[in-house]
């Protein structure tokens, strides 16, 4: 009798754990990863869908990455008053502000957060390790939208690309060549794990800036966002938007690494991808 108690105890914590990790993933919300430069308003309309907000939610910008925060403000929000009626706020958090309890809360309980472009890195220095941080993914696992254009499509990595070259320190909008160690990362958001997200892709020929991440992080999909395009990502499944294509890095064989820094590998696997198209993460 007690083996028998002993299974149906086993089998209905089991059943416990599964009914809360399929309760969990599905009010986990979505990411709206755009890769920067015009957003039309069409895309700024499948933006709105996406977040399905109902009369009472609102939505929340963070123009922490701009060296002009409330002119970023004010551009996002002109373009979501037109495709919303939702109440929008603008939170610039400071040094001095990231435990205010208003503000955190108003973050925390967003439907819809929308993160500007500028610099990715001034972001995180105000976000990382603080309650902002914490606030932006319990309204993540709570069932938002966190949304992010240039800037703030790379915070949603967890291994963030800054931008800054390490071997070859001439800023350019693509790398020269394909070295190893030039890549520098910086610890971002982790709404994506293992995921690197680049932005303006086809537009400034990133190709060499993410084959250099992919050279660092071989298990990691690395993926390429265009201007004016987007990827939703629920779960596993990425859904493309927008006027331009998205490109995915993964898998690379056989990485080696010459005397002089320059990298070789074998049969990455390289997918592209326009408006309507959908891929899983690995």
């Amino acid at each position: 009798m007690s083996k028998f108690i002993e299974g149906v105890t086993k089998y209905i914590l089991t059943v416990f754990f599964l009914l809360s990790l399929n309760q969990a993933m599905a009010q986990q919300g979505k990411l709206f990863i755009i890769g920067g430069g015009t957003r039309s308003a069409a895309l700024i309309q499948t933006l709105v869908t996406t977040a399905d907000m109902s009369a009472q939610d609102y939505m929340i910008v963070l123009p922490m990455s701009s060296g002009e925060p409330e002119a970023s403000y004010e551009a996002i929000k002109k373009q979501l008053t037109i495709a919303s009626k939702n109440n929008i706020g603008n939170l610039n958090f400071t040094a001095e502000l990231v435990t205010d309890k208003k503000w955190l809360d108003s973050l925390a309980n967003a439907k819809l957060i929308f993160i500007t472009g500028g610099d990715q890195s001034r972001f995180m220095k105000v976000v990382l390790n603080t309650p902002v941080y914490r606030a932006i993914h319990r309204a993540y696992q709570n069932g938002a939208t966190i949304a992010g254009t240039s800037a703030g499509a790379a915070v949603m990595s967890k291994n963030m690309i800054t931008g800054k070259e390490l071997l070859d320190t001439n800023y350019r909008e693509t790398f020269n060549k394909l070295w190893a160690d030039n890549i520098e990362f910086e610890e971002g958001l982790g709404l994506l794990q293992s995921v690197i997200i680049d932005q303006h892709f086809l537009k400034r020929s990133r190709y060499n800036r993410l084959i250099s991440a992919l050279a660092a992080y071989p298990k990691f999909q690395c993926i390429g966002i265009d201007e004016g395009t987007a990827i939703i990502v629920q779960g596993k499944k990425i859904t493309v938007a927008g006027v331009s294509q998205v490109l995915s890095l993964s898998s690379p064989k056989h990485i080696k690494v010459s005397a002089k820094h320059l990298i070789s590998m074998d049969n990455l696997r390289f997918s592209l991808y326009t408006a309507g198209d959908q891929f899983n993460l690995k």
